[in-house]
């Protein structure tokens, strides 16, 4: 089974994208889900600027930059899309999946497990205004995430004092291929991050325990 369904190369990236797109704004009111002109539009048009830019031999280092953090942004809503709307709809065909790119699950294999160990996150703050955040399972020497997992869901807040619980971290990121960034305003500079994470599998967003809340100051 695939592990990951996006392209991994801009070019084909883009391609893709561009590609479920039209198929899902073609198909959406008969799945009955919304409109992926929505969410996606403005940053499939915003990579494909980006993208274009940086293919350009004169191109500079903020166009290949924008073109990583467009492509960042428009990955990211697709994976939320795909996942929220398309993968578990019965409405939406083998057929469909196929003509957009999409893994097709078979029906009689094995679920893969709820995880049962945590996540442990560990954050760079070498770049201003950005926490950029890499992880591995916990007891594990390797670096990412463990087999079977999906995802990982960050969950993080802006807080004076520490959380009592994960509850209190009420903002939430989604990663599949590590580095997570999150960005910031000048104005937060040096205000405190609380952060917890926990793996997700792909069935209906089921997820494992939380990891240690971590602290990180924005820089």
């Amino acid at each position: 089974m695939q592990t990951d369904y996006v392209p991994r190369p801009d070019g084909a990236f883009l391609d893709w994208a561009k590609n479920l797109y039209a198929y899902a704004f073609a198909h959406y009111a008969g799945w009955s889900v919304p409109s992926p002109q929505t969410s996606l539009e403005a940053l499939l048009t915003a990579y494909d600027a980006a993208y274009t830019a940086a293919q350009n031999p004169n191109r500079s280092k903020a166009d290949v930059l924008r073109k990583n953090e467009t492509r960042k942004a428009l990955e990211s809503a697709v994976r939320v899309y795909v996942k929220a709307y398309l993968i578990n709809n019965p409405a939406v065909t083998d057929e469909d999946k196929v003509a957009m790119g999409l893994p097709v699950y078979s029906h009689t294999h094995h679920p893969v497990p709820v995880p049962h160990t945590s996540p442990q996150l560990f954050i760079d703050t070498g770049t201003r205004r950005r926490l950029i955040i890499t992880y591995k399972d916990e007891g594990s020497t390797r670096r990412g995430k463990p087999r079977g997992v999906h995802g990982i869901e960050v969950r993080w807040a802006i807080l004076e004092q520490p959380p009592a619980n994960i509850k209190d971290l009420i903002n939430s990121s989604f990663d599949t291929n590590p580095p997570l960034t999150l960005e910031f305003e000048e104005h937060e500079r040096g205000k405190r991050v609380y952060l917890c994470g926990l793996w997700e599998i792909e069935r209906e967003g089921e997820k494992g325990p939380p990891g240690a809340i971590e602290e990180a100051i924005i820089p």
